[in-house]
């Protein structure tokens, strides 16, 4: 019996219809395509009334076929399956084709951008003739969730979930959670203690029944798919048994090897062999360098294990490897500062008092290596002129093209803690100030008023070369100031450098293992940037807080929030709907030559070592299609898009290259002397 299709051509108020003579494209869709029963053009498909129009066409007409020519599938394609499903038809015999942004907004020609749309309706009739009815998949989701990564996009993710009454494994991979956050003295606009707002979720997350805290360990390996996710963990060796230790810090205080603090103190402080990261780290068990330790260097001294009151200390510890099972993943594994050594003409670790952010945040921390105090190198100098110089690393083509989102602001505060403890002269180096937050415009007009300088220009130079006397002793930041249009060589006693924000150095890494994509600059990619800003292309995988890009602390937060719903929401329905677009193995036919496995971008191809064939997991296939080009036997079939699919399409899209065409240009249809006649 033959196809009755519907097509319906959409103006999108003017997105297609100011470039594309849709009326045009209807009509002649209708009068000389095969198989088109009905062709209807309307203002704007995806509106109530545009369903509805559809519904009713297809109960009345009985079609068997709908094409829409509107915009992107990604917007609307389960909006109009959805259509068709509800007036009876099978949703996988639509077929979107996309006129809006493959001719309206690209072309330039209004004539020639409607017959590129007639070529794009026609293919889209053609192939659609031949779709098959598929099925959605369900599969059941497993209530535990995995978060990786223990700053405060992973905490409150963590939280909301673990609230909720779901099980929930956190994994850092740091001796305490916290993260940057914990590093911080004070947060802007609100100037808030940052250990006073992180501390108590740190506690929370930390003595939650349903929490799993999975600190010094490391994901190694995750197998599965949506629902049902298996996961390797490397639980590292602290060399102190958690069941016995209480905590009490007596081996940290009696041991007798000092080292400078590279992580948590960014290297301005010291901690012994044996330490806590940070006074409120969390869990509180000390953790063993055993890089540092006398022990592990030459078998001798042992002070900590001799004096722990609960015999906590084991230097023979080894690393445990943990497999747990979860339905979603969290991943919110932070960001790592710009290494300033890679700028060598700003001076960092070459000049003694240029630092870094990281650095100053510590040194102006009441809980930091100088008590809070803002001092030179020398441990005792106030500075009297400080220079903070923005965009280190970033929005500069040769390190970061981005915006490092934060660094305005965290300046912003920078300056006013200098005035506010030492009253010195505080110049801020800027390209553009970005303030367009809540309340970040008025802690920038604050800070005008507190009377801090802001000389617009990128620096060239920081250097320690005087000119003149009065620059002797001095840091000179030369810079041009374009607003005044002249050069400038200011003397400083201090240059702060805001560094850029970059993603882990493990990213990319990690993103594999998870079967998620990482931009040009290392951040992970969202499925949609602006309507999915926290799903992945990999269901049940998530992501939140500056992995996925440059953010604040709100943002985190609220990001982190977001991604938890998500997974609450999936967890409520207790199975996910699969999509059934999927490719498929002629397993008879399957000579096991596991082209497809190395090819497969998402890891969705398994190998029966016994039967010696490949096999699809559906779950996880997207149905791409790499799989079915690569296969050099060809029995790798992708429903809905089939040979026939394909080709069918292919043909419908030449209509104006193929001889044998009436009057307007419309190929003729099969059975007619004009298609006789065509060679």
């Amino acid at each position: 019996m033959a196809e009755k299709v519907g097509v319906y051509v959409c103006h999108c108020g003017s997105n297609i219809a100011g470039m594309v003579d849709v009326a045009e494209v209807a009509r002649w869709a209708g009068k000389h395509l095969p198989g088109v029963a009905v062709a209807r053009d309307y203002k704007f498909m995806c509106s109530s009334l545009g369903q509805a129009m559809i519904e009713e066409d297809i109960k009345k007409e009985n079609l068997t076929r709908v094409v829409v020519a509107a915009c992107s599938p990604h917007l609307h394609e389960k909006t109009f399956r959805r259509a068709c499903q509800n007036a009876g038809m099978n949703g996988y015999l639509c077929q979107m084709t996309n006129i809006r942004e493959h001719v309206s907004w690209v072309a330039v020609d209004r004539a020639m951008a409607t017959e590129k749309a007639k070529a794009l309706v026609a293919a889209a009739v053609q192939r659609v003739q031949r779709q098959q009815p598929l099925e959605p998949m369900f599969v059941k989701v497993n209530p535990a969730t995995l978060v990786i990564g223990g700053g405060i996009a992973g905490l409150q993710a963590t939280l909301e979930l673990a609230d909720a009454g779901y099980k929930v494994y956190l994994v850092e991979r740091e001796p305490s959670i916290g993260g940057h956050m914990a590093q911080f003295d004070k947060t802007f606009p609100t100037l808030d203690c940052s250990a006073c707002i992180l501390t108590p979720k740190m506690s929370e997350v930390g003595q939650h029944e349903n929490v799993t805290l999975l600190t010094y360990s490391e994901v190694e390996h995750v197998s599965g798919s949506v629902g049902n996710f298996r996961v390797r963990i490397r639980k590292k060796a602290r060399s102190v048994n958690e069941d016995l230790c209480t905590g009490c810090g007596i081996c940290s205080e009696k041991c007798p090897r000092k080292v400078v603090d590279e992580v948590f103190e960014a290297g301005l402080g010291t901690r012994k062999a044996i330490y806590f990261p940070f006074p409120q780290a969390v869990p509180r068990i000390p953790v063993i360098d055993r890089q540092s330790c006398i022990w592990f260097e030459r078998q001798k001294c042992g002070a900590c294990k001799k004096l722990c009151p609960t015999d906590a200390i084991d230097f023979h510890q080894k690393d445990e490897i943990l497999e747990i099972e979860v339905g979603n993943i969290i991943v919110a594994t932070g960001w790592k500062l710009f290494d300033c050594k890679r700028i060598p003409q700003y001076g960092y670790g070459r000049l003694a008092n240029v630092y870094t952010s990281l650095e100053f945040e510590r040194l102006c921390n009441a809980a930091g290596p100088t008590g809070g105090k803002i001092v030179l190198r020398d441990g005792k100098t106030e500075p009297r002129e400080v220079a903070i110089i923005h965009c280190v690393g970033s929005r500069d083509v040769k390190y970061n093209e981005h915006c490092s989102a934060i660094c305005c602001m965290a300046a912003l505060k920078f300056g006013h803690l200098v005035r506010e403890k030492t009253r010195a002269k505080v110049y801020s180096f800027y390209i553009d100030m970005r303030t367009n937050q809540k309340g970040y415009e008025e802690f920038y007009q604050r800070l005008l008023e507190e009377g801090m300088i802001f000389v617009r220009g990128k620096v060239a130079e920081v250097t320690d070369a005087a000119r003149k006397p009065s620059e002797k002793g001095k840091l000179i930041v030369q810079v041009e100031d374009t607003l005044l249009g002249k050069q400038q060589r200011i003397p400083v006693d201090m240059v702060i450098l805001m560094g850029a924000l970059e993603p882990q150095a493990d990213a990319k890494e990690l993103g594999l293992k998870l079967g998620i994509s990482c931009s040009m600059a290392g951040w992970y990619i969202e499925r949609h940037p602006k309507l999915d800003p926290v799903a992945t292309m990999t269901d049940g995988v998530f992501v939140a807080g500056a992995c996925q890009g440059a953010k604040d602390i709100p943002a985190s937060v609220a990001q982190g929030a977001a991604a938890a719903a998500r997974v609450q929401g999936m967890i409520s329905k207790g199975k996910v709907i699969i999509e059934p677009v999927v490719a498929s193995i002629d397993e008879e036919h399957c000579s096991g030559c596991r082209v497809c496995n190395t090819m497969c971008p998402y890891n969705a191809i398994e190998f029966d070592e016994e039967k010696h064939v490949s096999r699809v997991i559906t779950a996880l296939c997207k149905g791409c299609g790499t799989c079915v080009a690569s296969c050099p036997a060809g029995v790798i079939t992708g429903a809905h898009f089939n040979n026939e699919q394909i080709f069918a399409e292919i043909d419908g899209i030449l209509w104006d290259a193929v001889s044998g065409r009436d009057g307007e240009g419309a190929r003729a249809p099969a059975g007619t002397a004009a298609a006789a006649a065509t060679p």
